[in-house]
């Protein structure tokens, strides 16, 4: 545990939480919690037990994870449940107890962290590039050997593609005053930008810029970052959270929670897929995290800290944006107001 808690330190400084809501005190039954652990992990087996305080007649309750039904007993019979392919993050637990002509529910919830030990990564800086101290980078992606950026801040937002060995923006597209740019992402031949607070997203054609549909975000969300595996867009909101979206209707299908042993990595900002995996930084933190995207658990993390001394703008900011060039098998990295940009090759 010694390591979880000393590389979730590089992307957050840890935040536990407690293993969950009580039981509703109206109820007639409640779980039995007194054999919850803390936290979990997914190689456990959860057990699972009604408290019958004024002891009514049970004839049998059902149990539900995620309002999913994964069982029913006889009675006060325990049922036993492999934690094996769940989801990370708080899981709801439900019991519905028939007893005596009558039904009643009672709900609780836990926690299932990551049982994986993620690496500390290294890298190196193969160049260093120029970038505008004006961008306050929210997205960086390459699309046809050439970088793309979206910079955020209302008024100031917009979208460029750009030389990124000289800095020349060859291409620019302001947004409306009203909206705060934020992620792209380039799939089926179209841009997709988010904006921050608006729950706006936009779709372009990506050879001729020519905006395409305006979209609302499916979820009560804010737009960060965003990413794509050819098929869907992945996307966050300022949580744990990383959403998987269907590009073609704009829903979201599914989603993960991010986390490093039993810490939940909230923040999670700008995304890169990377051969099977996605890249993320962590706002406020100079720091990638590498991230499962099957089940949401960070597998390794690569501190970037060192790169602040390069940087000579007294004013730049956070570290964000990652950007994958797959002609030079290397990543890109900046952040908003950075004065460089950094090409570096990640190894173990």
């Amino acid at each position: 545990m010694k390591n979880y808690n000393f590389l979730s330190f590089i992307l957050l400084g840890i935040t536990f939480a407690s293993c969950g809501d009580k039981n509703n005190n109206a109820s007639l039954f409640s779980f039995d919690e007194s054999k919850f652990a803390a936290h979990y992990q997914s190689q456990e087996t959860l057990e699972l037990g009604i408290l019958n305080p004024n002891t009514k007649e049970i004839d049998s309750v059902i149990y539900y994870l995620n309002d999913k039904k994964i069982g029913s007993k006889k009675g006060l019979e325990k049922l036993s449940f492999p934690l094996k392919n769940q989801k990370l993050g708080y899981q709801n637990l439900k019991a519905l107890v028939f007893f005596e002509g009558e039904s009643a529910q009672t709900t609780a919830r836990i926690e299932l962290g990551s049982n994986i030990q993620p690496k500390l990564l290294k890298y190196t800086v193969l160049n260093t590039y120029p970038h505008d101290i004006a961008s306050f980078t929210e997205g960086l992606e390459f699309y046809k050997d050439t970088l793309y950026e979206s910079i955020g801040l209302y008024k100031s937002s917009k979208l460029l593609k750009t030389d990124y060995k000289t800095g020349r923006t060859y291409k620019s597209l302001k947004l409306d005053d009203r909206y705060f740019g934020e992620g792209i992402t380039f799939i089926n031949d179209k841009i997709y930008q988010l904006t921050w607070q608006e729950k706006t997203g936009f779709i372009y054609n990506a050879t001729t810029w020519k905006l395409e549909k305006t979209f609302m975000y499916d979820k009560n969300i804010e737009g960060w970052g965003m990413t794509n595996d050819g098929k869907y867009i992945y996307q966050t909101d300022k949580t744990e959270k990383i959403w998987k979206m269907n590009p073609e209707t704009q829903k979201m299908v599914d989603y993960v929670n991010v986390y490093s042993g039993d810490s939940k990595i909230p923040s999670i900002n700008e995304l890169e897929w990377i051969n099977g995996k996605i890249y993320c930084n962590v706002w406020q933190k100079d720091a990638i995290a590498i991230v499962n995207p099957a089940n949401g658990a960070v597998e390794g993390i690569l501190d970037l800290s060192g790169l602040r001394k390069f940087i000579q703008f007294p004013k730049a900011e956070v570290l964000n944006g990652i950007a994958y060039n797959p002609k030079t098998k290397s990543i890109f990295v900046t952040g908003k107001n950075w004065d460089k940009m950094f090409e570096i090759k990640v190894s173990e």
